[in-house]
């Protein structure tokens, strides 16, 4: 055993890094972070390719968490100046014409945050479409009179009959939309990124990513804009239309806190993948990780993790039952493939203005559309260019990820122009990103078992699971970290009780859920 540390953590993420900061500020100085890439920020990274920067997936940088903007700014402080256009930022079910945090840094420094415009837009028939809807004459032109009003009785109807009980996403989003809507805007996307049908996706899912947004509060959110100005109070994420974004893209967030976390005396060891754990009884003594040199064992009082599950138990096999061995290496997960294309700013369609594009389109793999221009201008190298992430979802097995960069990047160049969104094949510049385990899967036998793994995992006392991966949650990066605060809570107070990171809900309340 070469080190031994008061607390190990697994992942250099968002919840990894936060973790390791929460620690340092509680006085617990004795840590180490192992990562098993080259790059921090997990699936909050920025990837740079020839000047230009990606976004694995999109981040927004917005909670309904003080504690959360507040950290964020800490490391990377709003800026005075920002290029977005002047609105209301909708946070805390308020309308506030000012940030939640302090813009007090110079635009022009490096390490800031800047105020974005959101916009997000469904793409169906060749024909944008607002998302979340909008009440406006636009929208009601494209839909037409007679499938308007066929949406209305759709929604009417799941309204006053709706399914009981909601057992899958169909159930849910049928509920809260109608069929007909939910065909038309919700059916194909979601069954594109999941790979099974909505019927059989937990209906957690969306209890968990949207479970208040319904039709009804997006078009009131929609006709108080109309009527008011600022559109009253926007209670749902889904429903901001501004956000704090660092300079850089979301890995400058995590490039800083990982400075900042050497500096104060942390070890962080790159390239190194946590492949076994030594768990005896309710206790994890070590961690040992594999490297370019060969490997390192890490005696830890605690452990963090923010690693797949999955990988997780098949790293301490031995340590486990058989049957919790069988539900963790059958849960299963989403691939997810980006490719970066450059165009000429005349190849692409006019006015795309979005910052990412839900591809309804039949007949096509994409799912997704990054405009990165719009996240940050600083996100690509010659503003003349449009720099675009084409967003793909399968499984490891499947024949998209199996193809080879080149066949990716044709795909990706054929559907951009089938669809309309660009009228060439040729690009300046590509680049494949590959990125497994990206969207932890709310499908499967395995899946339907997961209290009993959770339970097993609660009863090694100095072991916490944390993050997106950590817990087989489809967290965002704020309730990411927010899991994070709370295991670092536990470590300080030695205290091995692990519901109070379970109960930290994704979306609305974090840690007081409506029941």
């Amino acid at each position: 055993m070469n080190q031994q540390y008061e607390v190990v953590i697994i992942g250099a993420g968002p919840a990894g890094l936060t973790a390791a900061l929460e620690l340092q500020d509680a006085g617990i100085r004795n840590v180490a972070v192992l990562e098993s890439d080259g790059i921090v920020g997990g699936i909050s990274r920025t990837v740079q390719h020839h000047g230009n920067r990606i976004d694995i997936g999109g981040h927004r940088f917005f909670s309904k968490s003080d504690w959360v903007m507040q950290w964020w700014n800490k490391l990377l402080p709003a800026a005075a100046d920002t290029s977005a256009e002047p609105r209301s930022f909708q946070y805390q079910g308020q309308t506030r014409d000012s940030l939640p945090v302090p813009a007090t840094a110079d635009p022009a420094s490096d390490d800031v945050m800047l105020l974005r415009s959101r916009l997000s837009r469904i793409y169906y028939g060749r024909q944008f479409f607002d998302y979340p809807l909008k009440l406006n004459v636009e929208t009601l032109l494209k839909l037409g009179v007679k499938r308007t009003f066929l949406f209305g009785i759709s929604y009417m109807a799941a309204h006053l009959r709706p399914i009981k009980p909601e057992q899958s996403l169909e159930d849910f989003l049928v509920n809260r939309f109608g069929r007909r809507l939910y065909l038309q805007f919700f059916k194909e996307y979601t069954e594109k990124v999941w790979g099974v049908p909505c019927s059989q996706i937990s209906a957690e899912w969306g209890a968990q990513r949207i479970k208040s947004l319904s039709i009804a509060k997006a078009l009131l959110h929609a006709a108080r804009k109309a009527l008011g100005g600022k559109g009253g109070k926007a209670e749902q994420t889904s429903l901001i239309e501004s956000f704090l974004y660092p300079k850089f893209g979301p890995g400058q967030m995590w490039e800083v806190a990982a400075r900042r976390f050497v500096q104060q005396g942390g070890t962080l060891l790159m390239n190194h993948k946590a492949v076994a754990l030594d768990i005896n009884g309710d206790e994890v003594r070590s961690v040992t990780a594999q490297h370019a040199g060969g490997t390192v064992s890490l005696g830890a009082k605690n452990v963090v993790s923010t690693m797949p599950i999955k990988d997780l138990v098949e790293a301490s096999a031995p340590s486990w039952p058989p049957h919790i061995v069988d539900i963790a290496r059958n849960l299963q997960y989403r691939d997810f493939i980006t490719v970066g294309l450059l165009y000429k700013g005349a190849d692409v369609k006019a006015d795309l203005k979005d910052n990412w594009i839900y591809i309804q389109e039949p007949g096509v793999s994409v799912g997704r559309v990054q405009v990165f221009n719009n996240w940050s201008p600083f996100m690509v190298a010659d503003p003349s260019t449009v720099w675009l992430g084409l967003e793909f979802f399968c499984r490891e097995t499947d024949a998209l990820w199996k193809m080879s960069d080149a066949e990716m990047t044709q795909l990706a160049l054929e559907e951009m122009q089938a669809i309309g969104l660009a009228n060439t094949t040729a690009a300046l510049d590509s680049v494949v990103i590959r990125v497994p385990k990206a969207y932890p899967g709310y499908f499967g036998d395995a899946y339907g078992r997961f209290d009993e793994l959770q339970q097993a995992l609660s009863g090694v006392r100095n072991l916490f699971p944390v993050g997106r991966n950590g817990m087989h949650r489809y967290n965002n990066q704020d309730h990411s970290m927010l899991t994070a605060k709370k295991a670092v809570e536990l470590i300080a107070a030695g205290d091995s009780d692990k519901s109070g990171i379970w109960s930290i809900n994704v979306d609305d309340e974090y840690h007081e859920e409506r029941k």
